[in-house]
């Protein structure tokens, strides 16, 4: 009898132990869960999502609306209508890409002077499972995206495909890198032109990968002078004097090629050019005296000249291309 009390005594205690332990767990997890919720209100939490995203790149969308313009059916609601449709796409595809690229960084970034702090998942401001949650909306959405505009989906796939590799391996290689990143704006107009049901002007093609090789080789070269090799594994394979001839040679292709390309394809053009001239010009400064180049997002939000000199050029070749009357 005394053994049957005594070995009860003991279950209640193991038990009593148990269930202590199990509330202290409980108490433990709800004082770190509130320390999050503190840390990272869902307001915070609701931005840190829209930034994960990059909408300040969204700018690099209007790429695929190059066709539009030059075609000259930018009157024409249907024609919008499909542009803007592949250009929403690009950039929920170029969301997706920078979410899973930040996720495959997430651990050099925390490394980083400016990146870990300035980068959502790395900050600590989005948790890893929120980006995956947020990357399968916008994979969701591209899977709608099929039966809208499939041929403008199998580009944009071709663009998530290339960026994929260049997450895991390209970005990695010297010269590939740069031409990866100017092949992705190829991509943006090519796919502007499949949703107008309209031939890609190879002059067009061409500006345009010299000048995304103009842009690319100028963020490699700022980002060797202002964080050195250590901000990218391939920056120790590039100089500054190396990256300078490259982007010299991108810059004179693309205004050579574009030259060509209005005198041959778009005559009544001509007088962009004197502002795409100036905003070469005007980029470089930026970059040497203001120290700006390494996004060029950030150099066209940040200077009111290059950001005149585009509305500029956009409103010119507006008005050139508009439709006679009569």
């Amino acid at each position: 009898m005394f053994a049957a009390v005594a070995i009860n005594a003991k279950m209640a205690y193991l038990i009593a132990s148990v269930v202590e332990a199990n509330i202290l767990r409980i108490r433990r997890g709800y004082t770190i869960l509130g320390n999050i919720i503190r840390s990272n209100p869902p307001l915070t939490q609701a931005l840190g999502l829209i930034k994960l995203m990059r909408p300040k790149q969204w700018v690099k969308n209007g790429f695929v609306l190059a066709p539009l313009v030059f075609s000259g059916k930018f009157l024409l609601s249907a024609t919008v209508a499909h542009s803007l449709l592949a250009v929403l796409l690009f950039c929920v595809a170029s969301s997706a890409t920078y979410v899973m690229n930040d996720m495959h960084d997430v651990e050099r970034d925390r490394q980083h002077p400016r990146k870990s702090k300035t980068r959502p998942l790395a900050a600590g401001v989005v948790s890893m499972a929120a980006a995956v949650v947020l990357l399968a909306i916008l994979y969701s959405i591209l899977v709608w995206g099929w039966f809208a505009a499939p041929k403008v989906m199998m580009i944009i796939s071709g663009y998530m495909l290339l960026n994929l590799a260049y997450t895991f391996v390209l970005k990695h290689q010297p010269v590939v890198d740069i031409f990866t990143i100017a092949i992705g704006f190829v991509l943006r107009v090519y796919a502007g032109a499949v949703a107008l049901d309209v031939p890609l002007s190879t002059w067009m093609a061409i500006t345009t990968l010299c000048l995304a090789l103009y842009l690319a080789a100028i963020k490699r070269r700022q980002e060797l002078s202002q964080s050195g090799k250590e901000g990218r594994k391939v920056l120790e394979k590039y100089s500054v004097s190396l990256v300078d001839r490259y982007a010299e040679m991108s810059a004179t292709g693309a205004l050579l090629f574009y030259s060509m390309f209005v005198m041959s394809a778009r005559p009544e053009l001509v007088i962009t050019i004197p502002l795409v001239l100036f905003g070469l010009f005007r980029y470089w400064f930026v970059v040497e005296a203001l120290d700006g180049g390494e996004s060029p997002t950030d150099a066209l939000y940040n200077d009111w000249q290059l950001l005149l000199t585009v509305v500029l050029w956009v409103a010119a070749c507006g008005w050139a291309l508009w439709p006679a009357q009569g």
